[in-house]
């Protein structure tokens, strides 16, 4: 006679409370230290990054190492070409992304709105150019800025010591970054160098993008958000932009 299998024993309350803990923890920790929800707020990085697209930001990747953890993780220095979130030297607590273009030690030199890195032009197809012209802008930094430059007086102050010939010396534990969408970034021509410590980490790819009006973030008042939270559940399915779900940031 064939031996009956017992009953599935249930669980607990106790034990689903501990199942339930351990899950929530595991994602606390996971969204506190290892990966951040981040949107883009501007046009500066189109079209590699658009105006509401959310992306998650890997923030162990440029971390510095630890000996009891270290070895397990990927750490790794900030490359020439990486997209970055950092904390914007110019505008205190605010997150900005932009594409390191200059390294400690690297030459950097715009003509023609062209870069030069250490003497070779570079070849940015991801580059987006408004067909406007601004020498400041397009031949940095053989071009001293004016009042119309927008440049911050740290930035005036602080590049004459980095220029030598045509070249700008990216110094020490700084770089020097740029945004894609070229002649509208408010980048590092104007605000200078990311200090080392302001870099938060490496966007992974876009796990949702909603068409976003230009000046949303900048939209404080109750009313606004709450309207434009409404306005994101109505529209949700029309002005989601699918196709660009789950787009690795490269």
């Amino acid at each position: 006679m064939a031996k009956q299998a017992e009953p599935k024993k249930k669980e607990t309350t106790v034990e689903f409370l501990a199942s339930l803990a351990v899950v929530l923890v595991t994602g606390l920790f996971i969204i506190t230290f290892i990966v951040q929800a981040f949107e883009i707020p501007s046009s500066s990085m189109e079209n590699t990054l658009l105006i509401g697209d959310h992306v998650f930001v890997n923030r162990i990747l440029f971390s510095p190492r630890t000996r009891w953890i270290g070895p397990l993780l990927p750490y790794r220095d900030v490359r020439d070409g990486d997209i970055v979130v950092f904390l914007s030297p110019a505008e205190p607590g605010l997150y900005v992304v932009k594409r390191v273009m200059g390294v400690p030690g690297d030459r950097i030199h715009l003509r023609d709105g062209k870069v030069y890195r250490n003497g070779q032009l570079l070849n940015e197809s991801y580059t987006v150019h408004d067909g406007s012209e601004n020498p400041y802008r397009d031949d940095f930094p053989a071009v001293a800025p004016s009042e119309a430059n927008n440049v911050t007086p740290e930035w005036h102050l602080a590049l004459g010591q980095h220029i030598q010939g045509e070249d700008l010396v990216v110094p020490p534990n700084s770089y020097f970054a740029m945004g894609d969408n070229r002649d509208v970034s408010y980048d590092s021509r104007y605000w200078g160098f990311i200090p080392r410590e302001n870099v938060i980490g490496r966007p992974l790819f876009i796990y949702w993008s909603f068409e976003t009006p230009a000046n949303q973030y900048m939209k404080r008042d109750i009313g606004d958000r709450v309207g434009f939270i409404v306005h994101v559940v109505v529209h949700f399915f029309d002005m989601t932009r699918w196709r660009r779900m789950f787009r690795i940031v490269r």
